[in-house]
């Protein structure tokens, strides 16, 4: 042992253990002292932030799970605002940005609601969202609530120490930017981007000109058809009032303002993360810890079948076009011969919705005129101003007088309540002369060209549209019986879609005291009857109620969400089963007798689908309506059809604004069955591929 610790070796440890202290202290030295200010300089100029991260929202696919609406990654400007207002003259950066983002071809943000060039004025078109934050920067500001445009570009001016050597659109300009960065201190909003999804080519020269910006990665909703716009509906930033309805919801989220996107709002929408980001002071970035990971949204499945949405589409907007088109012609030689009585009104709206029978699932809502959703917001103001209004939904909020389409109801009602059976008969004298005494006595349509339809059973009745035969049941039943089942079948009543809808007009005495100012008058009941009057229903209503007729008398909500599944597609969330909302209650028998009337609407060489349908492959039971919109307004056409008519699959309604006719709009729904009959193997193949998902 005194021999392993020999003085020499204790020797070599010692210096050993001197030469490894004096480098530490010299290491100490360089650091603290030498290098000392160079490093503390570094670590205070690493700027450590916590940031937002978007979640990325859920996609919208069709029943059959096409994608329908999904997410692009996209780039986003934003200035930093140290970096800016360390600047010189932080209003020539701002033109300078300005001017590189336009010459790449691309706008930057900007809400300020004043014209672009003096003399200023506030905009016409100023959304709930600018209004609001424009009251609250003048309250900020402590500017009265009345300050005028030019008042306020005054005190931009002054406030921001624009230049007066600026002519006034770059006033302007800077102005704008100002505001928006300026007014988000002050007003509770989102934080501004300066501009949004830019391209490549923008990022690459903001950067070489090491301007105050940085690039934040974003969502965009990507639209992956043209058509189902009235149905999808868009997103946009949050107004004051959504602000307050999503209070969870980071100010700068993205929201549903319209349609799917609106009314599923709460599983499209995920649950932002957040991260804590560091990065020198020349923005780069050196680290991000996610310290709450983002929970993107759910996706919704819809019961639409794209494919007969956009056939839908396609035929509607075809047919109002050439018929349109016609007209012109036909109205020029009109007036050239002086026939003023034959000129017809343009078509301005239609709808067409297509519903499965056996479930109420819409296969289609499609509404003309229509928009692009993927632009919607960019054509806003061409939108609002262009004629036939294309963002309103024909389909879901347009109500119309159901016309002939209606009779089936006065048929079902007076059968079941025993006012007649299916072998009574009524004979069409052309004149209903019951209440002549009382200044009232309606005709029946054919009575105009001097005929009768003569000795007519119910179902001769609906084959033929007999005025005269419905006027004579809806007397005895009278209004509240026939309202009765008019509710029943779904006819001014909700229909179950969780999207906006009108529920139409019914024919009461309330209802005519608040619009006339006077009660019901009997004349009001035998209108009614034959689907004139007071009563006004949807697109949406007529289909669900025809596929009523086709099924026996059972009535589906309308719903238009088939399921739902996680992010990852590996569970299902929701999933839909149909929902019973009313049955009519009447024998099978009555049903019978109406659908062989309808089946004779497209059959009989007298029916008035005739014409259309004849020849076809499958055998389709309609009913044509024509509402009369008075004198010198040309008449809406209502049309409506089941099929097949042993085994009914689908169920249809047209509705065409000044239309002329029911039989004249039956090819619409001619061209939307050619294609579901055409792809049924397809579409089995789709139903069986999505059974193995599950």
């Amino acid at each position: 042992m005194d021999r392993f610790f020999s003085r020499g070796r204790l020797s070599v440890l010692s210096l050993l253990l001197a030469a490894l202290l004096v480098l530490y202290l010299l290491t100490l030295y360089k650091l603290q002292i030498v290098e000392g200010e160079a490093y503390y300089e570094s670590s205070t100029n690493n700027i450590v932030t916590t940031k937002t991260v978007t979640a990325a929202r859920g996609d919208i696919l069709d029943r059959y799970g096409r994608v329908l609406v999904s997410n692009r990654t996209c780039s986003n400007i934003v200035i930093d605002t140290d970096k800016l207002f360390e600047m010189d003259d932080p209003n020539a950066v701002i033109l300078q940005l300005i001017d590189i983002v336009e010459s790449c071809g691309e706008e930057h943000i900007d809400t300020m609601p004043v014209t672009d060039e003096a003399p200023f004025e506030y905009v016409d078109n100023m959304t709930s969202l600018q209004s609001s934050f424009l009251s609250g920067y003048l309250e900020a500001k402590d500017l009265a609530p009345d300050t005028s445009a030019v008042e306020l570009m005054a005190y931009c001016r002054d406030r921001y120490e624009i230049d007066p050597g600026y002519d006034s659109r770059q006033t302007r300009l800077i102005a704008g930017v100002r505001y928006e960065l300026n007014g988000r201190y002050d007003v509770p909003t989102s934080p501004y981007i300066f501009a949004e999804d830019v391209g490549i080519e923008t990022i690459a020269r903001l950067m070489e000109s090491d301007l105050p910006v940085t690039v934040e990665v974003s969502y965009v909703r990507e639209y992956n058809t043209s058509y189902a716009a009235h149905i999808l509906g868009y997103v946009g930033a949050m107004t004051a009032d959504e602000l307050e309805e999503y209070p969870d919801y980071d100010m700068n989220a993205l929201v549903g303002k319209d349609g799917v996107e609106r009314a599923f709002e709460e599983y499209l929408h995920g649950d932002d993360g957040t991260a804590r980001i560091t990065s020198t002071s020349d923005g780069v970035v050196t680290s991000t810890v996610y310290t709450e990971a983002p929970e993107p949204g759910n996706h919704v499945y819809l019961t639409i079948d794209i494919g007969i949405q956009e056939a839908a589409e396609q035929a509607l907007a075809s047919y109002i076009a050439e018929e349109n088109a016609q007209r012109e012609i036909d109205n020029a030689e009109a007036e050239a011969l002086g026939n003023t009585e034959d000129i017809k009104q343009l078509i301005d709206g239609g709808a067409v919705v297509v519903i499965d029978v056996d479930t109420g699932e819409p296969l289609a809502i499609a509404s003309y005129p229509t928009y692009d959703a993927s632009s919607i917001l960019e054509d806003w103001d061409e939108l609002v101003s262009a004629e036939g209004n294309p963002l309103f939904n024909y389909a879901l909020n347009g109500i119309y007088a159901p016309g002939s389409t209606f009779k089936p109801v006065t048929a079902i009602a007076a059968l079941n309540e025993g006012v007649i059976t299916t072998t009574t008969t009524i004979e069409d004298v052309g004149v209903f002369t019951k209440y002549a005494d009382q200044g009232y006595a309606p005709t029946c349509w054919i009575y105009q060209e001097g005929l009768t339809h003569g000795v007519q059973n119910v179902t001769q009745a609906i084959m033929n549209s007999c005025n005269y035969f419905f006027y004579t049941v809806g007397d005895y039943l009278q209004i509240d019986r026939l309202n009765d089942y008019t509710k029943r079948f779904g006819l001014s009543e909700p229909t179950g879609i969780e999207l906006v809808e009108s529920t139409g007009t019914l024919t009461t005495d309330e209802f005519k005291m608040q619009i006339y100012g006077e009660p019901l008058y009997l004349g009001d009941t035998l209108q009614a009857s034959i689907g004139q009057g007071l009563n006004q229903f949807t697109p949406l209503q007529l289909a669900e109620y025809c596929a009523v007729i086709a099924n026996g008398g059972t009535r589906y909500s309308a719903s238009i969400l088939k399921s739902v599944r996680n992010y990852g597609y590996s569970e299902e969330i929701y999933e839909r089963q149909p929902e019973v909302l009313s049955t009519v209650g009447a024998d099978e028998e009555y049903f019978k007798a109406v659908q062989d009337g309808m089946y004779a609407v497209a059959n009989d060489p007298m029916g008035t689908a005739f014409v259309t349908f004849y020849n076809y492959p499958v055998k389709v039971a309609a009913k044509t309506g024509t509402a009369q919109m008075g004198e010198g307004v040309t008449n809406n056409a209502t049309f409506m059809c089941y099929a097949p008519f042993d085994e009914p699959e689908i169920a249809i309604a047209v509705v065409m604004n000044k239309g002329s006719a029911g039989s004249a709009v039956a090819e619409v729904a001619r061209s939307v069955l050619d294609y579901y009959f055409s792809f049924q193997n397809s579409t089995s193949t789709l139903e069986n591929e999505m059974t193995l998902l599950k």
